[in-house]
């Protein structure tokens, strides 16, 4: 395009040459000679006010010229404000976002398993790196300033109780009482000789026969009776053991006693860690227990974490009144964050503009609207050609009033 408005220029140059030596001969090139004169002043001067924006025209000191160039310190400093007072306003930028339903665009990003898994990716092969940048002092000092006081105030019996509650609500207790009988009834098949010896040897005065006949008959009739249990579950004494364990959860919860203990036992458990160095062992155990997970070929704490985030994305989907308040924090967190880092990101933008090399962010300015400045030059070629042939004409006419 500059070659192009160039050679438009020379043109007009030729063509007023040839209108200057031969017009004497041919008065009708008079109109061709003032749209030629008109039309080379009118590329000269567009083709200077085009170049001055750039550099200086020929390498001349000309004052006004090279203007980018010259005022780019100005330029960074006029685009950081404006970038600060026309875009990073907090209503702009929380009212565009406001608009658009963030929370459930990520939930349904999430619930596609191959972007949890990315994300799960990421962050497993993060964790050794981030676990090793752990030392000993440091993970002693999150110990005693994070785990340590939570651990204090924590109501062990109160806390006890609950799990219990949680275990025995809607029986889910009975799988393991079930367990719990079966282990039972090994115990007493695997053990019979034992328990005989101790019989005798409680009962010195009774023959042999007479003990084994006893044992054996109280064994049989020990997992009859598990036997029962197991197989009856409205049986009396699962009934008195779900009593028992309700009495449990009630005084965990209520008697000052079992509370007492609680708090005695938890002294005592952390007065063991603190003098073990066992947060120092843990640190070791999450690091091997990580790094021989990431070995595996398929790592199962990224299949985890991946499943995690796909359960995440799946719940926040189908859920409304959890997005919206997804979004209002995400609202509120843009807000605050425009408020205290639009100033410096107005900086950043003036600091980068100031640290370009002049000449080089001129050239990238006139590259990337360098043809519709080259237009101008064109259009001002032949607007001018145009204004002097209309010059000429009106003072033809006027000369003949």
């Amino acid at each position: 395009m500059r070659r192009t408005a160039t050679c438009l220029l020379v043109l007009m140059i030729a063509l007023l040459g040839v209108c200057v030596v031969w017009q004497g001969r041919y008065p009708s090139l008079a109109l061709a000679r003032a749209f030629a004169e008109a039309g080379t002043i009118g590329a000269i001067a567009d083709w200077y006010a085009v170049v001055a924006l750039f550099r200086r025209p020929f390498g001349l000191p000309i004052p006004h010229t090279a203007i980018i160039p010259r005022n780019q310190q100005r330029i960074a400093e006029s685009l950081g404000n404006f970038v600060e007072e026309h875009f990073l306003t907090p209503e702009l930028i929380v009212g565009r976002l406001g608009g658009y339903n963030a929370a459930q665009a990520l939930a349904g990003w999430l619930a596609e398993p191959p972007n949890s898994q990315a994300i799960a990716d990421v962050v497993t092969a993060a964790l050794p790196e981030l676990l090793n940048g752990i030392d000993e002092t440091q993970a002693a000092r999150w110990f005693d300033s994070l785990v340590l006081p939570q651990l204090r105030t924590l109501d062990v019996s109160r806390a006890a109780g609950g799990i219990l509650a949680v275990l025995t609500d809607r029986d889910r207790h009975q799988p393991l009482l079930d367990r719990g009988l079966a282990t039972l009834e090994t115990w007493l098949t695997v053990n019979v000789e034992m328990i005989k010896a101790k019989f005798s040897a409680a009962s010195r005065f009774t023959p042999a026969p007479i003990d084994n006949y006893i044992v054996n008959k109280f064994v049989e009739g020990i997992i009859a009776l598990l036997h029962e249990v197991a197989a009856n579950p409205e049986h009396a004494l699962r009934r008195q053991f779900d009593e028992a364990m309700r009495d449990l959860i009630v005084q965990l919860q209520s008697s000052p006693v079992h509370r007492r203990f609680g708090r005695s036992l938890m002294r005592d458990c952390l007065r063991y860690l603190r003098e073990g160095g066992y947060e120092r062992v843990l640190l070791d155990h999450v690091r091997a227990c990580v790094s021989a997970d990431l070995e595996r070929a398929q790592p199962v704490l990224g299949s985890v974490t991946a499943a995690m985030l796909v359960a995440l994305g799946k719940g926040l989907g189908s859920d409304p009144s959890m997005q919206h308040r997804l979004n209002a924090w995400w609202l509120a967190l843009a807000r605050s964050l425009v408020v205290r880092f639009r100033s410096q990101l107005s900086m950043l933008i003036t600091e980068v503009v100031k640290s370009w090399n002049a000449e080089d962010v001129s050239r990238k300015i006139e590259t990337e609207i360098g043809r519709d400045l080259q237009y101008i030059r064109i259009n001002g070629t032949f607007v001018g050609g145009l204004v002097g042939v209309l010059l000429h004409i009106a003072t033809v006419v006027a000369a003949q009033v």
